[in-house]
């Protein structure tokens, strides 16, 4: 559900790690982790962002929330640039922006009860003390398929799927219209994953959330997402609906991440698109487009050219390709 406005515009976003070395320890590299990613998420939407371990995805969501200060870049949210916030300007932002993150067992501080973790940024923000403090910790919990008592237990005493859950309740404790899902689900079982992701439908639609949804299982952001962006070693290759990417993949390296995505279907055929070579390390990432050293369309051009942004037709359905043979 979205009517169209934007709520979170990211421009040409880098975040370039230092190389140290030497008696001074000196700048000597740098590591391209993410190198001029532009997005674009709609209010009420889920933007899911895939790829494989290292790509530079998590990096991503975490520069958006300034949990990583950028090295370039812009993002707007709701027209404010949070690159340009100081301390108290961001403080305030971030009651609109939150993240629930990948392992639910060290994400959580094991010292603390679960109602005080949940309560944490109530407290600090000044939004609620006392019977109020509890009352609303309590509805959190109850929202998240959690039980009211469970507020005095600390975290060792809960299952994977309930500290994520837990972790769910706290991301929604100041009412946010903004969270970054970083590998939600990929920690837990297969039937866990399930519950949690119908879980942060029911929210979003509730709460009228939007997501940034990290992910490196095309499954379960097929199921969640309604845009998709395929990312490669820093760098974006393809951005497009949720059903148009599936249908009609357009770049090399997103048709050989679905030809390996599982169908739950013993009697389907698919073709497997097999890569050659090893994923090029951020710290030297080749010239031009920077899957051409394992992709099977590769030409001349490739090695030393980016690859210039293309819009597939229509334009309206935003289908937007990084690649040489669409030029």
């Amino acid at each position: 559900m979205t009517n169209g406005k934007p709520l979170l515009q990211v421009h040409h976003l880098k975040k370039y790690f230092p190389i140290r070395s030497g008696l001074f320890s000196r700048v000597s590299s740098w590591v391209k982790a993410v190198d001029d990613v532009s997005l674009e998420i709609q209010e009420g939407t889920t933007f899911g962002l895939v790829g494989e371990s290292g790509c530079g995805k998590t990096t991503v969501g975490r520069t958006i929330l300034r949990l990583m200060e950028p090295t370039e870049g812009t993002a707007l949210f709701e027209g404010e640039n949070l690159f340009q916030l100081d301390a108290r300007q961001l403080r305030q932002t971030r009651r609109r922006m939150q993240i629930i993150f990948q392992d639910p067992y060290s994400s959580l501080n094991p010292r603390m009860t679960v109602g005080s973790l949940i309560g944490e940024p109530l407290r600090v923000h000044g939004l609620a003390k006392g019977v109020a403090l509890d009352t609303h910790v309590r509805r959190l919990l109850d929202r998240v398929g959690l039980r009211p008592e469970h507020q005095s237990r600390y975290p060792h005493e809960f299952s994977g799927g309930q500290r994520q859950r837990i972790g769910i309740a706290r991301a929604l404790a100041l009412n946010p219209k903004f969270i970054v899902c970083d590998e939600a689900v990929s920690a837990l079982d297969v039937s866990i994953q399930a519950q949690i992701l119908n879980l942060l439908g029911d929210l979003q639609q509730e709460f009228h959330l939007s997501y940034l949804f990290i992910s490196h299982d095309l499954n379960v952001v097929q199921y969640l997402a309604d845009h998709i962006a395929v990312m490669y070693l820093g760098k974006l290759m393809e951005v497009a609906p949720a059903t148009a990417l599936f249908e009609n993949p357009k770049h090399p390296y997103t048709q050989a991440l679905l030809s390996a995505n599982p169908i739950p279907d013993p009697s389907a055929q698919r073709e497997r698109m097999l890569l050659s070579g090893d994923v090029p390390s951020p710290l030297n990432p080749p010239a031009g487009c920077r899957f051409h050293t394992r992709c099977p369309e590769v030409m001349d051009i490739c090695k030393t050219q980016d690859p210039p942004l293309i819009h597939i037709s229509p334009p309206q359905n935003r289908h937007q390709v990084w690649c040489h043979l669409y030029s």
